[in-house]
C-alpha cells in the first residue's frame, strides 16, 4: 500500500473532528486505506493551554501531551474500543492549516470537521477548513456535526 493512498484527517477534540473522524475512519475501512490522525500545536495554542493548570506556563512536553489525551478522547467518542485498523496519530507543529496542506500532497483524501475549536465569531466554515479546500492537494472532504447521523438533515 503507498503512503499516497492515506487519508488525512484533523482532529483537535472539537465535535466538528470527532464528526470528521468517525466518517474517515468509515471511509479508510471501505477503501482498505490507511487513516493517519493529525493534531496540530501552533505557536499559541490557547485551547490546549486552557487544559493545563491555570498555575502552569505550558511546555512543549505539556501541549504535546495535552494534544494526545485530546485525541485520545477523540478516538474514543468516535469509535469507542473499535479503533479502525491501520490508524495512526501524528502531532505535528505549526499552523493547523499549512500543516493539513503539507499533510495532504501524499494523501488520496482530506477530511476535516467545518469548524473547530478557535474561532470568535460564529461562521459556516473555519480558517483551517476553508484553507484547506482552497489549497490542499487533494480532494477535502468538510465534515459537519450531523453528517454521520442519519436521522440528521446535515
Amino acid at each position: 500500500m503507498n503512503a499516497d493512498q492515506r487519508i488525512v484527517v484533523g482532529v483537535d477534540g472539537s465535535d466538528f473532528s470527532t464528526t470528521a473522524l468517525r466518517l474517515a475512519g468509515r471511509m479508510a475501512g471501505s477503501l482498505g486505506a490507511p487513516l493517519e490522525v493529525v493534531t496540530c500545536l501552533g505557536t499559541s495554542d490557547h485551547f490546549l493551554a486552557s487544559h493545563l493548570p491555570e498555575e502552569s506556563s505550558p511546555t512543549t512536553t505539556q501541549l504535546e501531551e495535552t494534544a494526545k489525551r485530546l485525541v485520545d478522547e477523540s478516538l474514543d467518542r468516535a469509535f469507542g474500543g473499535a479503533v479502525p485498523e491501520g490508524l495512526t496519530r501524528t502531532v505535528k507543529f505549526g499552523s493547523p492549516a499549512k500543516v493539513l496542506v503539507e499533510e495532504s500532497r501524499d494523501a488520496q483524501l482530506l477530511v476535516v470537521g467545518r469548524r473547530g475549536r478557535g474561532g470568535i465569531l460564529p461562521q459556516m466554515m473555519g480558517s483551517v477548513s476553508g484553507a484547506c479546500v482552497a489549497h490542499a492537494h487533494c480532494p477535502v472532504l468538510v465534515v459537519g456535526e450531523g453528517t454521520d447521523n442519519p436521522q440528521a438533515g446535515g
